[in-house]
């Protein structure tokens, strides 16, 4: 407001000081009227004074013959010479001081006048083509329901955190117990399964530890049936010994019998011993070959053992691993039961529908018992604690602009002038960004001023009642310096 009254107040000293001046040139001009008509009386009243004489001169002339006739004629055509222009300004300005000085003072005070004018006119660049604008945010159902409640109505100022609409929450209420049944079951499972892994692993070492056992008896009966041939081996060999002993003995014996040196009784006797070394032989042969047969099967026992305590030591860690496996799942099984629930949770409180924001209701749609689905917008809430101003100013006004310059917006609503500054310039024209930009290479070209939108935010505290709303006409200036 008080740059617009020194404008209009720079204004009517201007209009002043040119009905000034025009009235100094009216009276200049009367002056020059006067002085000429003034001039001119005193000319003719000369050249009546000098009639007479020129007369008198004219007939002594005439008497004297044509030569003086011409030159009385030439002197009637001569007139008395007008004073120096310098001569006659200096008369001017000595005659009219007041009028001269009043004069001069009042052009230079035009020309200081003219030139604060042009300063301050190319001190900052204006448009018309703005409005206010701000956050328009979209409320629309996150679930299926029933409306059973509605609390606002158009042009109602809302707070965040308040509860606007309510739908039927029974439907998700059981959903959410249903699914914490769920929660509860994967919960036990995974406690039955917890303690199978420390029984697997008691189970696992016991049966390692116990076909080492088994390995380690099987190899001492090995050796025990080794040493057990070994004897074996060593009673065929003894009792070849007394074979061969008893056989020589039947060989000796015999000649002295057929000489009947000896009795038969005796050659009787030393047969049956050398029969009964030859079945001792044959005994003993019998028990080496089951020794060996002996050292066969424990051999093949231990590696039976072997065998089992190979089997156990490999099929440990996989039975761990599938006991940990089977844990692993019981817990995916309880957390994703913990999601559904979670999710049963949040389309429970989904069925109250809170303002995200502070602001004023539009476009409300939402009526009680309406079936809504997700994503159908029942209102819009205008934010009216962050508005901005968007001013189109022509290409051509941008040249000084530039961020955190400051500007005054004058509201049409309120004819009140707010201040701010400019937050942002533009990355495109406003005929880029529309739906149908134009074409310039194809027809006719014809060169149009484009317009690009600043944006220009207001001062804190500039609008503590919030009067503002988006769309409202406003007149921005931006001040270059």
């Amino acid at each position: 407001m008080a740059e617009e009254q020194q404008y209009l107040e720079i204004r009517d000293e201007i209009q002043r000081l040119r009905d000034e001046q025009q009235r100094l040139r009216d009276q200049q001009e009367e002056l020059r009227r006067n002085n000429k008509s003034s001039h001119n009386g005193d000319s003719n009243h000369q050249n009546q004074d000098d009639t007479p004489a020129n007369s008198q001169t004219d007939g002594n002339e005439n008497k004297n013959g044509d030569k003086g006739s011409d030159k009385n004629k030439n002197d009637k055509q001569e007139e008395k010479p007008k004073p120096p222009l310098k001569r006659r300004v200096t008369t001017y300005v000595q005659e009219h001081r007041k009028t001269v000085l009043l004069a001069t003072a009042g052009f230079v005070v035009s020309v200081i006048l003219a030139v604060v004018l042009l300063l301050y006119l190319s001190s900052y660049e204006s448009t018309d083509d703005a409005q206010v604008d701000g956050h328009l945010n979209s409320i629309s159902a996150r679930i299926s329901g029933t409306v059973t409640a509605v609390y606002i109505e158009n042009n109602q100022t809302v707070t965040a955190g308040e509860v606007l609409v309510e739908l039927d929450p029974r439907d998700y209420q059981v959903a959410l117990d249903q699914a914490k049944a769920s929660v509860a079951q994967a919960q036990a499972q995974l406690r039955a399964e917890s303690p199978n892994v420390p029984i697997v692993l008691t189970t696992n070492e016991t049966t390692i530890s116990t076909s080492n056992s088994d390995v380690a008896s099987a190899q001492a009966a090995v050796a025990a049936a080794e040493k057990d041939y070994e004897a074996k081996l060593a009673n065929i060999r003894q009792a070849e010994a007394n074979n061969i002993k008893a056989q020589t003995d039947v060989r000796r014996y015999e000649p002295l019998v057929q000489r009947e040196e000896i009795s038969h009784q005796q050659f009787d006797t030393v047969v049956a011993a050398a029969r009964s070394q030859e079945a001792t032989v044959e005994a003993a042969q019998a028990s080496a070959l089951a020794a060996q047969k002996s050292i066969d099967q424990a051999r093949a026992q231990l590696r039976q053992a072997q065998s089992r305590l190979a089997e156990a030591e490999r099929n440990a860690p996989r039975t761990t691993a599938i006991r940990k496996a089977q844990i692993a799942s019981r817990e995916a099984a309880m957390l994703a039961a913990k999601a559904l629930a979670e999710q049963a949770a949040l389309n429970l409180s989904y069925t109250k529908i809170v303002a995200p924001i502070s602001g004023v209701v539009n476009e409300k749609t939402v009526e009680l018992g309406q079936r809504v689905q997700p994503g159908e917008q029942m209102f819009t809430i205008s934010q009216l604690d962050d508005i901005w101003i968007t001013a189109n100013f022509k290409e051509t006004q941008l040249r000084k602009m530039h961020p955190g310059q400051q500007a005054d917006i004058k509201v049409d609503a309120y004819g009140r002038t707010l201040h701010g500054y400019v937050e942002s310039m533009p990355g495109a024209t406003g005929a880029v960004m529309s739906l149908l930009p134009p074409e310039n290479a194809t027809g006719n070209f014809v060169k149009v001023v484009q317009r690009l939108p600043v944006r220009i935010r207001l001062n804190k505290g500039e609008d503590p009642e919030h009067r503002l709303r988006p769309g409202m006409s406003v007149e921005p200036k931006v001040w270059l310096r």
